[in-house]
């Protein structure tokens, strides 16, 4: 399988046949675009639902577990969102694919730990949202290190990630952080706090990019601090990249995506490279 999304990112490895999608949504146009492209490039028959009642009977008639439902917030029998609360009551990982957006619609979205919403505005929300659904499925392969001294912070980061589907360790502090490292080569990016007591993020990144180059570990630094030059000192010091606290939800997991975008990238030059 093989799937160039709109950010010019390509996917393969595999089909996602097993995988278990609803998609709870009841314009004609858009279930028969979203089944063609998702069987299209991903080998995935999903199951629509285009009223509350439907939804909550796919639910109820069957014991495979489901992987992930695309929902709009507003259903027949829902008119008030009440489907997609049912999902997160549920637990069900949920993208929310929606045409009807505002400020205070996203924000309650993003309080409520859907993975995503991609809204109905363009020729390429289908795109989009396929590679979103991409994303989920395979976000599990990549390992994930958060180090910081904050257990809050942790916990928030790690939350975070988990909810897309990431695999993650944590370390409250620089030396655990390399002997995590040391004890998981799979770990492909790592998020690390700058103001810790023992190592702090420059010197960690450091002492890293002594044995581990920016193809095997990509690095986001992240502080609260105002100084503006925290960011050049810690791209210097071997860095992939920055992000200053308080940060919003989005651009945090469009930095973690470029990030494994570029190791993915170059990970792929190199098994080229090394078959010709």
């Amino acid at each position: 399988m093989v799937f160039l999304g709109v950010s010019g990112m390509q996917y393969s490895g595999g089909t996602f046949s097993s995988a278990r999608i609803l998609v709870a949504e009841d314009s004609n146009v858009f279930t028969s675009m979203i089944s063609q492209k998702l069987r299209e490039f991903f080998d995935i028959e999903v199951e629509i639902c285009r009223n509350f009642e439907q939804l909550q009977l796919a639910y109820d008639k069957s014991t495979q577990p489901i992987t992930l439902a695309i929902s709009n917030i507003n259903l027949p029998g829902a008119e008030n969102g009440e489907a997609l609360d049912y999902l997160l009551d549920l637990s069900i990982p949920t993208i929310v694919f929606t045409g009807t957006f505002q400020e205070s619609t996203r924000e309650k979205l993003l309080a409520s730990d859907i993975v995503d919403y991609v809204i109905k505005d363009n020729v390429f929300a289908v795109d989009m949202l396929a590679e979103s659904v991409c994303r989920f499925l395979t976000n599990h392969r990549h390992h994930v290190l958060i180090v910081d001294d904050s257990p809050t912070a942790r916990a928030l980061l790690s939350s975070r990630l988990k909810r897309y589907n990431f695999r993650v360790s944590v370390a409250e502090n620089g030396q655990k952080a390399l002997g995590i490292l040391k004890a998981n080569p799979d770990i492909g990016l790592m998020i690390t706090d700058y103001n810790m007591p023992d190592i702090d993020g420059f010197e960690l990144t450091r002492r890293i990019r002594g044995s581990l180059g920016s193809h095997q570990l990509r690095i986001i630094g992240v502080s609260s601090s105002s100084d503006r030059l925290l960011s050049a000192r810690f791209l210097k010091a071997g860095g992939n990249d920055f992000i200053l606290r308080p940060f919003i939800d989005e651009e945090f997991y469009c930095r973690v995506n470029q990030n494994l975008d570029t190791l993915l990238q170059i990970r792929t030059v190199q098994k080229t490279k090394a078959v010709a």
